[in-house]
């Protein structure tokens, strides 16, 4: 079979061009949600709404502007963002564009559930506050900044160690990224919410706000009652079972890849603050 004018090879040429674009632009907002540059984002696509406008308006001066703002900010963006581009080529360089197998994902997974459950329940007995939020879709990159890099891999002896009263990194939150510990002793958003109970303090609060801002999932133990709470979608989970608490963690951080169904989704009868 034979095709004279390459119309067909041209027409499926277009089709990878376009595939193979839209895969890089969809990793790249992967990379960056969650940090600074999607505030970014929204600059330039505001300036680019100006500069037509300035078109349309014939508006030669705010035009002139604009593309000054333009021709220049590009080398400004390399300059001002040169960490969050070094990060993005190390990604790159360590192929974390490609997922990772799904049963060595899976097992790392797992163990992380296992560490959480093991160190939450020893935390809570002995009234230890805690605050660990673990890293989902949305990037946590800015609140890891806020913290103390550790980059570690994750144990319940290493979270426990961390959250131990008048240890230097036990007043903050742990944030787990790509199932390591990426920092501690973090700074999370409080949340206004007018709902929030009273005798709920810092940590309740900061748990709650990271959930209202990202898809983070957070666990805080109760330094007052030892209480076990989660937070997820700007919705607080109070007085979690351990049983409870390993039923959330395995379908919210492990089921997923498997496209199952939210445990939070049939929990709403649950205790809600």
């Amino acid at each position: 079979m034979s095709f004279p004018d390459g119309s067909i090879f041209h027409y499926l040429s277009n089709v990878i061009d376009i595939l193979v674009v839209w895969f890089v632009i969809y990793k790249l907002i992967m990379l960056i949600r969650g940090t600074k540059a999607v505030q970014l984002l929204k600059g330039i696509f505001i300036i680019i709404i100006v500069k037509l406008l300035s078109i349309f308006l014939n508006l030669q001066t705010v035009g002139w502007i604009t593309d000054q703002i333009l021709t220049w900010g590009f080398l400004a963006i390399i300059i001002i963002f040169q960490p969050e581009l070094r990060r993005a080529l190390e990604t790159l360089g360590r192929g974390s564009f490609i997922s990772k197998a799904g049963s060595k994902r899976e097992k790392e997974q797992r163990f992380l559930i296992d560490s959480i459950e093991k160190s939450v329940s020893y935390m809570g007995k002995r009234r230890i506050g805690a605050l660990i939020s673990i890293e989902r879709g949305t990037g946590l990159d800015d609140y890891i900044e806020t913290g103390i890099s550790l980059d570690a891999d994750i144990s319940s002896q290493l979270l426990i160690n961390i959250f131990i009263p008048n240890t230097p990194l036990h007043d903050g939150a742990v944030i787990i990224k790509n199932n390591k510990i990426a920092a501690a002793a973090g700074y999370l958003p409080l949340s206004d919410s007018p709902f929030l109970s009273k005798e709920l303090g810092t940590r309740h609060r900061a748990a709650l706000g990271i959930s209202e801002v990202t898809d983070s999932l957070t666990v805080v133990v109760s330094e007052e009652t030892g209480g076990i709470s989660i937070t997820k979608g700007g919705e607080l989970f109070r007085e979690v079972t351990p049983e409870r608490l390993h039923e959330i963690l395995e379908k919210e951080l492990v089921v997923p890849a498997q496209k199952k169904p939210s445990v939070f989704a049939k929990w709403k009868g649950g205790r809600k603050e």
